[in-house]
């Protein structure tokens, strides 16, 4: 998308605003499936969490793509949108049996990461197929909120204790017919991903009925010029060449499965930002917008960086600014950045904003969630409409007093 594109959006829209380019994810998504073309049989299961539009999902299911679930309401939002339930592998963590248990009705594919969920559920259910979430305690990932499979982590069940899950799968008759990992994501290091895959065939091999391995996904995007990135062609040039010979050591094709979400996603959006006021003080030139971390709380939560334009004066001289929002607490999305030359009234666009931006937004000082826009074949559509007023009172419940 070019900046004109974007400064029509948010003339057209206004801001703040989500805008996702299709054309991105439709190029991504291909990027995957070619990196893995020497496979059988590839299951791409986009993670609705990443971003859970129906629009957004409906795109991918055109695309070929599965579903990835980590909730029975994400469930309910892939079958809203037109995905079969078995195309869909729910993998929850911490939730209670019941709800297994309705995803299970609902006939989506199951992934335990627990050994006590993994016997109860064996033994009430010992006929629907169960995959089962290994932690191989391999820290791939590039940061401790987002890596997963160290050996504190509450995901997955511990590959040291293969002897109970194989003791639950005997003592109950039930079926195992998946593998899974997910070391984390922002994963840098191809050679460390390969390790943690070793150790999922080494599980793989003491199971006899499996139709598909796991391996998560967690692939680093680029955020700035120059950054590093997951090198997906490498990688699927190398886990192919071992995935098909552990199917020949294995005795039978085996579908490889991913779960990719902010890869397919995180560079098609941009969250588009109208400056409210430039304030100088002794030491700093603020840039306070109309957003804040209730919109977009990546840079706050996890440090993360977003490349930041500003596309109303993109040739403009540049100056170092500290971009902050307006909410009644520190919520600063970049520190002496340098950006072109800023003025009142200009729109700002946050690249990288496609990945678990809107979808961890929030109505934090009782602001409204901002609209969200597919840009598709050179015009933009709108995919879910700004709040207003009378949706933060929607669910209140008036009492008198």
């Amino acid at each position: 998308m070019q900046p004109k594109d974007l400064l029509q959006l948010a003339d057209e829209f206004g801001c703040p605003l989500y805008v996702y380019d299709a054309s991105k994810i439709e190029a991504q998504y291909k990027r995957l499936t070619e990196a893995f073309s020497k496979v059988g049989e590839l299951r791409i299961h986009y993670a609705v969490k990443a971003l859970s539009n129906v629009s957004i999902l409906k795109l991918l299911k055109n695309l070929g793509s599965r579903l990835d679930t980590v909730s029975i309401q994400e469930v309910q939002l892939g079958l809203y949108a037109g995905f079969p339930a078995d195309k869909i592998i729910y993998t929850p963590n911490g939730v209670s049996f019941e709800e297994i248990e309705m995803a299970a009705k609902l006939g989506v594919q199951i992934n335990i990461d627990n050994l006590s969920v993994l016997e109860h559920f064996g033994a009430k259910h010992p006929k629907v197929p169960v995959c089962i979430r290994i932690n191989p305690h391999v820290m791939a990932g590039g940061n401790s909120n987002i890596s997963v499979g160290h050996i504190d982590s509450k995901f997955g069940i511990s590959i040291h204790q293969m002897p109970h899950i194989l003791r639950i799968v005997e003592n109950t008759g039930m079926h195992i017919n998946g593998i899974h990992m997910h070391t984390g994501s922002d994963i840098l290091d191809v050679e460390v991903f390969l390790y943690a895959a070793e150790i999922l065939f080494e599980a793989a091999i003491h199971f006899k009925e499996l139709d598909f391995l796991d391996f998560g996904s967690g692939f680093k995007v680029p955020y700035k010029k120059d950054d590093i990135e997951t090198n997906v062609e490498e990688f699927g040039k190398k886990l192919s060449k071992r995935f098909n010979e552990f199917c020949k050591e294995y005795g039978r094709p085996l579908a490889l499965a991913f779960e990719p979400g902010k890869f397919l996603v995180s560079e098609a959006g941009y969250f588009l930002t109208k400056v409210n006021v430039v304030k100088q003080t002794t030491s700093t030139v603020f840039a306070g917008v109309d957003s804040g971390f209730n919109h977009l709380i990546r840079p706050m939560l996890y440090g993360s960086q977003h490349s930041i334009e500003n596309i109303s004066n993109p040739k403009g001289k540049e100056r170092f600014y500290t971009v902050v929002g307006y909410i009644c607490e520190t919520d600063t999305f970049a520190n002496n950045r340098r950006i072109a030359e800023i003025h009142e009234g200009d729109v700002l666009a946050f690249r990288n904003a496609g990945a678990y931006c809107f979808s961890m937004s929030s109505n934090y000082n009782s602001r409204f969630k901002p609209a969200e826009v597919l840009w598709k074949d050179g015009k933009g559509i709108l995919i879910r409409e700004r709040e207003t007023f009378e949706d933060l009172l929607r669910n209140q419940v008036e009492v008198e007093m």
